[in-house]
């Protein structure tokens, strides 16, 4: 059994991917964030966050599909920056940060898929 095998799917893992989308969300939310260690740029920020929700959702949930996952934190990427939008949360919406995100966790799920592939 592969250490793949071995923690894809379960539960544990399972909550620690939405106790990291709703984190991601409060803090992308909050109207002042918390500074961030070293002060990294809003994109780099932004590209942290959702290439760490692909990795764990990789893990989480690995039979769904490279691409339905992507699209799902896409879409979660998505409607940050429409919230964000909201006039009372003094936030920037950004589509950039949008493409940062889906880039982000494309790029580490398409890297992972292809480490993780059975050998021929």
């Amino acid at each position: 059994m592969t250490f793949v095998d071995r923690y894809s799917g379960g539960r544990a893992v399972r909550l620690l991917f939405w106790a990291a989308a709703l984190f991601a969300l409060v803090m992308a939310l909050l109207p002042h964030p918390p500074e961030v260690p070293g002060e990294p740029s809003d994109k780099i920020q932004h590209a942290v966050a959702f290439a760490t929700l692909g990795l764990l959702g990789a893990f989480a949930y690995p039979r769904l599909s490279t691409v339905r996952l992507i699209l799902g934190l896409s879409m979660f990427g998505a409607f940050i920056e429409v919230a964000q939008a909201i006039p009372v949360l003094h936030r920037d919406s950004d589509p950039l940060d949008w493409l940062t995100d889906t880039i982000a966790c494309a790029v580490v799920l398409v890297l992972l898929r292809m480490c993780l592939r059975p050998k021929r």
